[in-house]
C-alpha cells in the first residue's frame, strides 16, 4: 500500500474503525491471564459529543488500547444513562410545542413517548464515540434502564430496604419548582450573585416603639416566621428571651427563643426562624417545638397562609412584601449583598427548601467503609490531591434523598395496601407482589416516585457485568482497573459507586480513579454557549482530523490541571501528524528492492544507528512509565520529541547520504534500522493516534520482518537492554550540540544557508576525539566545508561561539561585513552592560536580599551570570574580527 503524497485525515481514517470492529478486536477472549477493565462514565441519552466527552473518552481509549497491546484481556464497557430529569425535560419541551403536558397524556402514554424518543435519538452519542476512535466492546453496551440494569436496581433497593438502610419520612429537601422534584444536596449548585440584605424591625409592642432588628435576603419567607432566635449568651437579648414579638404584615405573635446555633457576632445577633423554608431554621424549630407555617408551595407560589400575597410567584411576593414593609415603617434599611444562590444543577432554577415526604438512604456506615478503602490503599485516586476533598465529603456525609417526583426513571419498587394503609407496612419487592403479605388484599398501588438517576448510575460497575447474577464477566472484570472521570462528579457518582460496590460485592468497584481536568478556552474560561467559546469536537475532527484532536487533548492533559485549548493546539497536533506522514512516506520511497532482515550487528551500526536505537529504548521506557502513572501529557511530549526531533530532524537527515546512494554497502542496514525504529514508534503512538498509525503500519508491513495484521493487536514495545548504548548517546549529543551552536552563530551573523564554512573545534572531552571522522555524521552536516579539531591557534579572522563541551571557531574571511558585524556585536554588548549593571545593583541591596524570595534572588544571579558570559563571547568575537 503506497502512502499518498498528501496527508488527508478524512480519507486515511475512514477504513479502519469498521475493520477493527468487524474483526472483533474490541471484544476480549475470556480465559487465563491478567484482565483489564474500564466502564464508561455513561453519557446522558440527551447528549451530543462535547469537548468534555471527547477528552474523557480519549483518555479511556488510550489506556484501553495500551493494555490491549500489553496482552491483557481488555474490555471497555460502553453505555448510556437515562438522565432522569434532563431527559424528561427534553420530551416535555417537545410536548409543549404541541400544546400538551405530560399530565394530558397520563403516565403510561407519556412513558411510551419517552421510550420512543430514546429509541430514535438516545444512541447518537455512541455513534459519535465511534468517530472518535473509542475501542469500546459494543457487544456489551448497556443502558441504565435496560432490563439487566433495572433488575440490579430493584435488587439493590429491596436489599437496602430490608437492612433498614432505606426509610421514608418528612424532611427538609432541596425542591426545584421548575422540575417539580426533590434534589440531593450535591445536585444543588451554588452561584455567586448580587442580592440585597433587608433589615426589618420586629416590634416588641403594638406601637413598635421598641423592636428587634433582623436581616434577611428572603423577605417573602418572613410570612412563615414562627420565632426570632438569639444566642443565649448574648447580653443584649438575655432579658427578652421568652417574650413575644409582633410579626410585621401579619396578625401573629411569635416568641423570642435562645439557641446556641445563632452567631451573636453576625449582623444584629438576632435571626428570623422559618422552620418550613430553611434547613437551619428547621433544626432550630425541632429543638424548640416551633410550628411550621408553609407560605411557599411546590410550584414556587405563595400559599393561603401568606394572606394577602397568596397566589403570587415567590419573587413577585418579595417585591410586594418589601414595598409594604417600607410603607408601614418596618423596613429599617436595605444594602447590597453578595449571596450564594442555590440552583438546580439541571435547569438553574433557584432551589426552594421545603419539607416533603421522601425516601432516604442512610449513608454514615457505607461512607465510613468507602473512606477506609481509600485510606488503606484499596482504592487510589490520581492525582492524590483529590483524596482530601473526597474523604472530607465522606466524613461529613448526610443521608441521601433518593426519590424524585418525575415519571422517567426506575419507579420505586414499593407497594402499599390500599385496604389498610395505616396498619399494613409498605411492601418492597423486586417484582409486583400478588397480594399484601399482612392482610392478603390484592388491592395494591405502587409508589409514584422514581429513584434518583445517580442510584442506578451508582450500581453501574456491578450491573454492566450482570450483577446480581454471579456471571463470568463479574468474576473476571470486577473490580475494574480504573475509572476515568472529571472531578465535578467525584461526589455525585464516584463516591456512591464505591459505597454501593462495597455494600453488595464487598470490594471497591475500581482500583484506581483517574481525575482529569476541565477543558477551557485559551483565556482559561470554562466553555459555555452564552460566552460563545465552545469548541465542537466534531468540527475539529472534520477540520484537523481525529488524531490531531486526540493528540492535542492528550498533550494538554497534565495531571491535576485544567487545560486551555484553541485552534493553535489542534494545528500543532495536525502538523505533527503531517510530519509523521511525510517521514513515513520518505522511508517507504527509499525501500525499493529492500528485503526485510534482522538489525545489523553492533559492529556494522554507525554512530547514528547506535544512538537512535538507544534513544528508542529510553523513549519506550519513559512513555510506558508516563502512561502507567496517568500522565498522557508527558507520554505525548516524549513521543513528539522522539519522532519530530530525534527520528525526523536528525536520524532521517543523517541517513539520507546512505539512502541516496544505491551502491552503498550499508544501505540495507540503514533501511532496516529506519523501518525498525519507525514501526516501533507507530506502536508507541497508536493508543494516542490510532487512525494514522494504523494506516502507516499497514503501508510499512511488507518491509517488516515480523508484523501482525493490525497495529491495534501488535505487542506493546518492550525495552531491550542489548540496544542500550549510553556512550554513543553521549557522543551524538556532542554532535548535536556542535551543530546547533554553529546554526545559531550563522543565524545571528546572517550567513546565508547556501554558503559553506570552515569550522574548527576546541574540546578537551576525550569522547570528542575522532567524532567527526564518522563519514555519515560528517556528510550530513551540509553547511560545512571543513570541520577540524583546533590544533593551537584560531584562524586569522573568525566568529566564535561555545557549546556544552567546548569552543567553536568559524573562519569569517569573506563571509561577513566585518564593520557591520562589529557594530551589531557592540550594540549587543552595550545592552548586556545595562542588564548586568542592573542585576549587580539589585544584588548589592541588603534589604532586597533579606526579604526577596530565594527563587527571585536565584533568577537575578543567573541573569547576571549569563550576561557576563555573553559579554565574554562578544569580546572574543570582536577580537576575531579586528
Amino acid at each position: 500500500m503506497e502512502i499518498p503524497k498528501l496527508y488527508t485525515p478524512a480519507e486515511s481514517e475512514a477504513p479502519w474503525y469498521p475493520l477493527w470492529e468487524n474483526r472483533g478486536y474490541f471484544t476480549p477472549k475470556l480465559g487465563p491471564g491478567p484482565s483489564y477493565s474500564i466502564v464508561i462514565p455513561p453519557p446522558n441519552v440527551t447528549g451530543s459529543l462535547h469537548m468534555g466527552h471527547a477528552l474523557n473518552n480519549t483518555l479511556q481509549d488510550i489506556l484501553t488500547r495500551l493494555h490491549r497491546m500489553q496482552g491483557d484481556r481488555t474490555v471497555w464497557v460502553p453505555g448510556t444513562d437515562h438522565g432522569g430529569i434532563a431527559t424528561q425535560n427534553v420530551v416535555e419541551k417537545l410536548l409543549r410545542a404541541e400544546g400538551k403536558t405530560r399530565q394530558d397524556l397520563g403516565r403510561d402514554a407519556f412513558l411510551e413517548r419517552m421510550w420512543k424518543w430514546r429509541q430514535e435519538s438516545g444512541d447518537t452519542i455512541l455513534m459519535q464515540l465511534r468517530r472518535l476512535g473509542a475501542s469500546c466492546d459494543w457487544t456489551r453496551t448497556r443502558f441504565t434502564m435496560d432490563e439487566e440494569c433495572s433488575r440490579a436496581v430493584r435488587r439493590a433497593f429491596v436489599e437496602l430496604f430490608k437492612m433498614g438502610l432505606i426509610y421514608r419520612g418528612p424532611r427538609m429537601v432541596n425542591w426545584c419548582p421548575r422540575c417539580h422534584t426533590a434534589l440531593a444536596d450535591i445536585e444543588v449548585e451554588h452561584e455567586e450573585r448580587a442580592g440585597k440584605l433587608w433589615h426589618i424591625k420586629y416590634p416588641l409592642g403594638p406601637k413598635g416603639q421598641s423592636y428587634i432588628e433582623v436581616a434577611t435576603t428572603r423577605p417573602e419567607t418572613m410570612l412563615g416566621d414562627t420565632a426570632v432566635a438569639v444566642n443565649p449568651d448574648d447580653e443584649r437579648y438575655k432579658g427578652l428571651i421568652g417574650k413575644t414579638l409582633q410579626l410585621p404584615l401579619t396578625d401573629r405573635q411569635i416568641p423570642i427563643v435562645a439557641d446556641a446555633a445563632v452567631d451573636a457576632s453576625f449582623g444584629t445577633g438576632a435571626v428570623k426562624v422559618t422552620p418550613a423554608h430553611d434547613p437551619t431554621d428547621f433544626e432550630i424549630g425541632e429543638r424548640h417545638g416551633l410550628p411550621h407555617v408553609v407560605v411557599i408551595n411546590f410550584e414556587g407560589k405563595m400559599t393561603d397562609a401568606a394572606g394577602a400575597y397568596a397566589g403570587l410567584d415567590r419573587f413577585e411576593a418579595r417585591k410586594r412584601v418589601v414595598a409594604d414593609l417600607e410603607a408601614q415603617g418596618w423596613l429599617n434599611k436595605t444594602e447590597d449583598y453578595r449571596l450564594s444562590a442555590a440552583t438546580c444543577y439541571r435547569c438553574s432554577t433557584i432551589i426552594e427548601p421545603l419539607v416533603s415526604e421522601q425516601w432516604f438512604l442512610k449513608m454514615k456506615g457505607m461512607a465510613e467503609r468507602a473512606a477506609a478503602a481509600t485510606r488503606d490503599g484499596q482504592m487510589k485516586i490520581f492525582p492524590s490531591s483529590w483524596e482530601r476533598p473526597y474523604l472530607n465529603w465522606l466524613d461529613n456525609i448526610k443521608d441521601w434523598c433518593i426519590s424524585r417526583q418525575i415519571w422517567w426513571g426506575h419507579r420505586i419498587p414499593v407497594w402499599y395496601c390500599r385496604s389498610s394503609l395505616k396498619t399494613c407496612p409498605p411492601i418492597a419487592s423486586e417484582e409486583p407482589p400478588k397480594g399484601c403479605p399482612q392482610c392478603g388484599s390484592t388491592e395494591l398501588s405502587q409508589d409514584e416516585d422514581v429513584l434518583d438517576t445517580w442510584f442506578s448510575s451508582g450500581l453501574w460497575p456491578l450491573s454492566v457485568f450482570g450483577w446480581p447474577d454471579e456471571t463470568e464477566d463479574l468474576k473476571t472484570f470486577y473490580p475494574t482497573s480504573v475509572l476515568v472521570t472529571g472531578h465535578e462528579i467525584l461526589y455525585l457518582w464516584v463516591a456512591r459507586m464505591v459505597m454501593l460496590g462495597l455494600q453488595f460485592r464487598n470490594d471497591v468497584p475500581f482500583r484506581h480513579v483517574y481525575i482529569h481536568g476541565i477543558v477551557r478556552d485559551k483565556q482559561g474560561k470554562k466553555m459555555s454557549k452564552s460566552l460563545g467559546n465552545v469548541i465542537d469536537p466534531l468540527e475539529i475532527m472534520k477540520q484537523f482530523g481525529t488524531d490531531a484532536l486526540r493528540l492535542a487533548m492528550a498533550s494538554s492533559s497534565i495531571p491535576g490541571r485544567d487545560m486551555q485549548m484553541s485552534n493553535d493546539s489542534f494545528l500543532k497536533a495536525r502538523n505533527f501528524a503531517n510530519k509523521l506522514w511525510n517521514a513515513s512516506r520518505f522511508v517507504q520511497m527509499n525501500l525499493e528492492n529492500y528485503t526485510p532482515q534482522a538489525l545489523p550487528p553492533v559492529k556494522d551500526r554507525t554512530l547514528a544507528d547506535r544512538w537512535i536505537l538507544h534513544d528508542l529504548q529510553a523513549t519506550i521506557s519513559a512513555v510506558t512509565e508516563a502512561l502507567g502513572s496517568y500522565n498522557p501529557a508527558e507520554a505525548s511530549r516524549l513521543l513528539y520529541e522522539f519522532v519530530w526531533n530525534s527520528y525526523c530532524d536528525w536520524y532521517l537527515e543523517i541517513s539520507k547520504t546512505v539512502l541516496m546512494d544505491p551502491q552503498s554497502p550499508s544501505r540495507a542496514a540503514k533501511q532496516t534500522v529506519l523501518v525498525e525504529v519507525l514501526q516501533t514508534a507507530l506502536r508507541l503512538l497508536h493508543p494516542i493516534m490510532p487512525y494514522e498509525t494504523e494506516h502507516l503500519y499497514q503501508a510499512l508491513r511488507p518491509f517488516m520482518q515480523e508484523s501482525t495484521e493490525s497495529v491495534m493487536i501488535a505487542p506493546w514495545p518492550l525495552v531491550d537492554p542489548q540496544f542500550s548504548d549510553p556512550v554513543s548517546a553521549q557522543k551524538m549529543l556532542l554532535v548535536q550540540n556542535v551543530v546547533e551552536a554553529i546554526r545559531r552563530l550563522r543565524s545571528e551573523s546572517q550567513i546565508s544557508p547556501a554558503v559553506k564554512v570552515d569550522c574548527y573545534i576546541q574540546c578537551t572531552d576525550p569522547r570528542f576525539a575522532g567524532l567527526f571522522g564518522d563519514l555519515e555524521v560528517r556528510a550530513s552536516i551540509l553547511f560545512l566545508s571543513k570541520i577540524e579539531t583546533l590544533a593551537s591557534t584560531a584562524p586569522q579572522e573568525y566568529l566564535f561561539t561555545v557549546f556544552d563541551g567546548g569552543e567553536i571557531y568559524i573562519s569569517a574571511q569573506g563571509l561577513v561585513d566585518k564593520e557591520k558585524e562589529r557594530a551589531r556585536l557592540k550594540k549587543n554588548y552595550a545592552q548586556l552592560e545595562q542588564t548586568t549593571a542592573r542585576a549587580e545593583q539589585i544584588l548589592k541591596d541588603e534589604n532586597f536580599l533579606s526579604h526577596a524570595p530565594k527563587e527571585e534572588i536565584d533568577r537575578i544571579r543567573e541573569t547576571l551570570r549569563q550576561g557576563r558570559q555573553k559579554m565574554e563571547w562578544i569580546q572574543k568575537n570582536l577580537q576575531g574580527l579586528s
